[in-house]
């Protein structure tokens, strides 16, 4: 089998005074490029405060890019931006290579990384929205079966039909996503009725989310030193040392430039977090670019309306960090915010984060006392299935319960409160 070439040129386009942003994408392009299994051979660079219409870059430069192609047979471009389909079709025809932008690139390891069956047919429905208007009508052969970065997917024969059949195709993933839904709705719901405290884990790719959720409850679950290693939420029981039980689930990584129409795309998994009682933040503390990172996870999470939940933030790899960081870190946080630091891969931290967990388990819950009338031992059932049970006595009455619930119990329960 003749072996793939991967090999790529970066684009980047940006305004005066965008030059180190543009520098910083970059090297997250870089490493996008090499979580698809390519490899960067040229970066290409223009500051241009507009880009141009139908090029994205200036007649000169897309020349440029043309001749680095031909002379080093390069076959794949990948620009730093959303383009459009006019921009795609007309950079193709100068150069003679397939290109693709930072959102298809995105969705391309998506579609590598997904694994459940949900996974699957959000990547495939995003990635049919987006890619299929960019590649109608190339006037070239459309099939991106032939391997590599920006094949996955789809494939051949879905995107090499006619605009009916697509959008019946695209009618039938929204149909099968919504029953999906459903099935995590039903989920969702069983654990509301479970009264434990449910805690989401986001954050940055690569910050270390699913390593930590490993090192708690031992979920098995991938992590790679990758950009999105994970995109499938994983939800797992875990016992803080006072007994006390929660639910965590680990969700996609966050990046900088990630369209609203991908965050939409994956609003069922993302929505992990709007159900949730509290949100860990997880940050890559060794990363000279935590601190953007960090505005870019709290940019998301306040576009995802959770803004306002309470959150603990957990700086990871801290044994790459010197003290002096980690200080100016929490220092950096500041405020009312929980912090602690961590390491994930070793456990470093580990009895400062359960403590923070069982303080934010116990927010807002308070000690009561029902009495459960011998007759009414079904309601007192229903009690252990949403509160912490300290205490039991059987007196001539009925029962005494001494429980630790949240205000929601507290009222359900109302009518066995004792006085």
């Amino acid at each position: 089998m003749e072996k793939i070439d991967n090999r790529v040129i970066t684009v980047s386009v940006y305004p005066q005074g965008g030059a180190d942003e543009a520098e910083r994408s970059l090297l997250e392009l870089e490493r996008l490029v090499d979580t698809a299994g390519g490899e960067v051979f040229a970066t290409v660079t223009q500051l241009k405060n507009t880009p141009d219409v139908a090029t994205c870059i200036g007649e000169g430069k897309l020349n440029e890019l043309a001749d680095i192609c031909k002379n080093n047979s390069i076959k794949k471009i990948v620009f730093d931006c959303e383009l459009t389909p006019a921009q795609i079709k007309n950079i193709e025809n100068v150069t003679e290579a397939d290109v693709i932008d930072r959102s298809m690139l995105i969705l391309d390891i998506f579609a590598l990384h997904a694994t459940t069956a949900e996974g699957k047919i959000q990547v495939e429905l995003a990635q049919l929205k987006y890619t299929a208007p960019r590649l109608m009508g190339k006037g070239k052969d459309m099939s991106r079966l032939g391997g590599g970065i920006g094949t996955r997917g789809p494939g051949e024969s879905k995107l090499e039909i006619d605009r009916r059949r697509l959008a019946s195709r695209m009618a039938f993933l929204q149909g099968e996503l919504r029953e999906l839904e459903k099935n995590r709705l039903t989920m969702r719901a069983q654990r509301d009725r479970s009264g434990l405290p449910k805690a989401c884990i986001a954050g940055y790719t690569n910050a270390g989310k699913s390593t930590l959720l490993n090192l708690l409850t031992g979920a098995g679950i991938l992590a790679e030193d990758k950009l999105f290693a994970t995109l499938d939420p994983t939800t797992r029981k875990y016992q803080l040392p006072s007994g006390i039980e929660m639910l965590i689930t680990d969700t996609v990584g966050f990046i900088r430039k990630l369209p609203h129409h991908l965050i939409h795309a994956f609003k069922s998994t993302l929505d992990e977090t709007v159900y949730s009682d509290f949100i860990i933040v997880v940050v890559d503390a060794s990363d000279d670019e935590c601190l953007q990172q960090m505005s870019v996870t709290e940019g998301i999470l306040e576009s995802l309306e959770v803004g306002d939940k309470p959150r603990l933030y957990v700086f990871n790899k801290a044994d790459k960090c010197t003290p002096e960081r980690l200080y100016d870190l929490r220092l950096f946080r500041g405020g009312s915010a929980r912090v602690v630091t961590l390491c994930a891969k070793t456990g470093e931290g580990l009895e400062e984060l359960t403590s923070q967990l069982e303080h934010m388990c116990r927010a807002g819950k308070t000690t009561e006392v029902f009495l459960f009338p011998y007759t009414e031992q079904g309601a007192l059932n229903s009690l252990y299935n949403y509160a912490e049970i300290k205490e039991t006595k059987y007196i001539d009455e009925g029962v005494l319960v001494e429980a630790v619930v949240d205000s929601k119990t507290k009222g359900m329960f109302k009518k066995f409160l004792k006085e």
